[in-house]
C-alpha cells in the first residue's frame, strides 16, 4: 500500500511557499513543481497559458480523470509611482487591505532585480497622525509600499528599475512549528499542490499507477477566476479540484482533516462524486469534514463555466484565516494526500 510521506510534503511545501508566484508571474513556481515531478512516470508539458499539465497513463483509459490545484497566489501590481517615490498597488486576487497592513513584500522588476518593501497605510504613525491612523479607511487609495531604498520621487524610484506593471509578491513568512502546524501566507493553494504532488510520489514509490489515465493540472490563474478554463483534456470524465478547506466560525472544516466541499458560491458540486469521496474516507479511516463555503470559488467551476462536460468534486487541507496569514497542520496535509491516493487507486 502506498505510504504518504508527510515530512516530504511539508519540505516541498515550504520550498514552494518561498517561491513567489502572484497570479500572472508564476513561472518560477511552475518550474519548482515541474522539477519535483520529473522523477515520476509522468509526461510533463506547459500549455500556452503557462500551466503545467502532467499525464500518467494509468491501468485503463475508459474513464479518464483529472486533478487540478493552483500555484498562483494573492499579490499586487504597481499601479502608480507616487510623488513621494512610494508605490500605489492594484490588487491581484481578493483580500482585505487590512489583512496585508504591515506585511513585507518584494517588487519583481522587469530586469530581474528585486526590491523589498512594506505595505503600509499612507498615515501609519500614531506619533505623527494620532487618531487619523485609526480612522483611516483601509482601501487602495490609502495604502502604499514603502521601499527599502533611498527614494523620495518618481524619478528616483524609476532609477531603481521599478515601473508601473511590476508584480509585487507578499512575504509568506513560513514557519513549521514543533506542534506540526504550518503557518504562512499562500497555503491557498500551495498546500493543495503539495498534497497532490505528495500523492503522486506515494504511488510512484510503491510501484503503483492510477486506475485510470490521469491528468494532473497545476493551474496558474485560479485567484482571478479562469485557471482551469483551459488545460483539462477533452474527454476527461471527472475533475477532482484540490484546494483549501476554509476554517472559521460556522464551518465544519478544521486543520486536522481533509475537507470535502458540498457547495460553494458557484453552487453544489457533483453529488455522486462527493459521496464516493466520503465512502473512500470512511473505508480507509481518513479523517474528513463535509462543508459549505459561501464565499468561495474554484478551478472546478472555471472548467464548468468554460463548457467542460465532466463531473467535479472539491477536496483540500483545512486552512485557517484564508486570504490572510494562514495556517494548516501536518495531519490535514496527510489526510488530504491519503484521500488523493485512495481516489487514484479506486
Amino acid at each position: 500500500m502506498p505510504q504518504v510521506d508527510v515530512d516530504w510534503i511539508t519540505d516541498f511545501l515550504v520550498g514552494l511557499l518561498n517561491t513567489p508566484s502572484p497570479t500572472g508571474d508564476t513561472s518560477q513556481a511552475i518550474q519548482y513543481v515541474r522539477e519535483a515531478l520529473e522523477p515520476f512516470p509522468l509526461t510533463l508539458e506547459l500549455n500556452r497559458k503557462g500551466a503545467l499539465v502532467a499525464t500518467w497513463e494509468g491501468q485503463a483509459a475508459d474513464n479518464p480523470r483529472a486533478l487540478t490545484a493552483h500555484v498562483d497566489t494573492l499579490g499586487g501590481m504597481v499601479q502608480e509611482i507616487k510623488e513621494n517615490g512610494r508605490l500605489k498597488l492594484t490588487q491581484i486576487g481578493g483580500y482585505a487591505w487590512n489583512s496585508i497592513e504591515g506585511e513585507g513584500c518584494t517588487v519583481l522588476t522587469a530586469d530581474g532585480t528585486r526590491w523589498t518593501g512594506t505595505v503600509l497605510p499612507t498615515k501609519a504613525s500614531v506619533h505623527v497622525y494620532g487618531q487619523e491612523v485609526r480612522d483611516l479607511e483601509r482601501k487602495a487609495e490609502n495604502m502604499e509600499v514603502r521601499l527599502d531604498a533611498r527614494t523620495s520621487s518618481p524619478e528616483e524610484t524609476r532609477a531603481l528599475g521599478i515601473e508601473v506593471g511590476d508584480f509585487v509578491a507578499l512575504d509568506p513568512r513560513v514557519q513549521v512549528t514543533e506542534t506540526g502546524f504550518v503557518r504562512s501566507r499562500h497555503l491557498d493553494d500551495k498546500a493543495g499542490v503539495a498534497v497532490m504532488v505528495g500523492a503522486i510520489k506515494a504511488l510512484a514509490d510503491a510501484g503503483q499507477a492510477p486506475s485510470q489515465h490521469t491528468t494532473f493540472h497545476v493551474s496558474n490563474y485560479e485567484e482571478v477566476g479562469h485557471g482551469a478554463a483551459t488545460g483539462i483534456p477533452a474527454g476527461t470524465s471527472e475533475l477532482l479540484t484540490v484546494d483549501m478547506a476554509a476554517v472559521g466560525e460556522g464551518q465544519q472544516s478544521d486543520e486536522f482533516s481533509v475537507g470535502i466541499c458540498a457547495k460553494d458560491s458557484g453552487g453544489p458540486y457533483d453529488l455522486g462524486f462527493r459521496r464516493r469521496l466520503v465512502a473512500l474516507c470512511e473505508r480507509a479511516g481518513i479523517p474528513y469534514r463535509l462543508d459549505v463555503y459561501p464565499h468561495y470559488g474554484s478551478d472546478g467551476e472555471a472548467a464548468w463555466r468554460s463548457g467542460a462536460d465532466l463531473i467535479v468534486g472539491l477536496i483540500g487541507p483545512g486552512v485557517d484565516a484564508s486570504h490572510s496569514y494562514e495556517r494548516t497542520h501536518k495531519e490535514s496535509l496527510r489526510a488530504s494526500a491519503w484521500l488523493i491516493v485512495e481516489y487514484l487507486l479506486s
